[in-house]
């Protein structure tokens, strides 16, 4: 052999172990996609590295999250998605609902996608079923017509006399129609009127509230929509200039000061969601994981606002809370 040649095969057998060190420690990537902002979102994001963390992932030691924030503007997140699936992230999780849910399987047919809280993914077409899923999505649902149902009810069991129920919902939300529809369904169930109002910006919501005393309605149904939580002290300082009972989906409007909320909780939704990112990454396929429903449900009153409002919590209301903020 000549010397060069020696020398040549000398120096690419001392890379060798360099090269596959490298690879064994390269980290994965984890596109973080969101409707929402950082700014309200950190409780949900720890809940998802808690739930990474418990399938054995910790983000700097073996994985990387980049972070993608639409802001409430559902316009962008296709690119935000196209511009993380150009990253080659090895799992895409999808936060804040349908819009990034549909952002992200629009840019992909081929890197994991996981969906944190989703109102009847079937309908909307992310999945095929929830016990099977298919193709490279899969995620955390709630059931809308569960939600609505109940929300209502327990509005009507709040104010007894009310004859009118104002659900709130936003048109640019995938799931609007849908919510829609169970509204009236669940409005007929319990012999009242529904009356869907429609808002996407702050304005929209300034006149939503405003119209709700020319309608008669004895209170306003709020679902876990992306935008509507951006702005919650936004609505919660709304139902107190128009003394107005306000139920919505997610605890983090009764801790702003809101009247009530019924759902299940947010964060337990992003761990399990992390929990599957966490599997994903080990080997398992999307279409293998159904759709998981949420089975933590919590009822949460706060009774200042309630007395400003003039209204009795029944005891039976009190009874069943998980939390009550006094």
């Amino acid at each position: 052999m000549k010397r060069r040649e020696f020398i040549t095969l000398l120096g690419s057998a001392a890379a060798w172990p360099l090269a596959a060190h490298a690879q064994q420690t390269a980290m994965p990537v984890i596109g973080f996609l969101s409707s929402r902002s950082p700014s309200e979102s950190a409780d949900v994001v720890t809940a998802f590295r808690r739930g990474l963390r418990e399938t054995g992932f910790v983000e700097g030691q073996n994985l990387v999250i980049a972070f993608r924030w639409a802001e409430g503007r559902y316009e962008q997140l296709r690119d935000l998605a196209a511009e993380l699936v150009g990253m080659h992230v090895a799992v895409l999780l999808a936060a804040g609902g349908p819009p990034s849910a549909l952002a992200a399987k629009a840019a992909t047919s081929t890197v994991p996608i996981v969906f944190s809280s989703v109102y009847d993914p079937v309908q909307i077409g992310l999945v095929a079923s929830l016990n099977r899923p298919g193709g490279n999505v899969t995620g955390m649902s709630s059931v809308a017509s569960e939600m609505v149902a109940k929300s209502g009810q327990l509005l009507k069991e709040l104010v007894p006399t009310a004859a009118v129920i104002a659900y709130l919902v936003n048109p640019s939300n995938p799931s609007a129609e849908i919510y829609s529809k169970e509204a009236a369904t669940v409005a007929s169930a319990l012999g009242i009127r529904a009356h869907v109002l429609n808002a996407s910006t702050e304005q929209g919501l300034d006149e939503a509230f405003a119209s709700l005393g020319g309608l008669g309605a004895g209170g306003l149904v709020v679902p876990a929509e992306p935008f509507f939580t951006s702005q919650r002290d936004r609505m919660v300082a709304l139902a107190a200039r128009y003394a107005i009972a306000m139920i919505a989906t997610l605890r983090e409007y009764v801790v702003a000061g809101g009247l009530m909320s019924y759902g299940p909780s947010l964060p337990d939704s992003y761990r399990q969601a992390g929990i599957y990112v966490g599997r994903i990454l080990k080997g398992e396929k999307p279409a293998d994981l159904p759709v998981m429903q949420p089975t933590k449900f919590e009822l949460v009153i706060n009774l200042k606002t309630a007395k400003a409002l003039g209204l009795q919590i029944p005891d039976r209301l009190l009874a069943l809370a998980d939390e009550v903020i006094e």
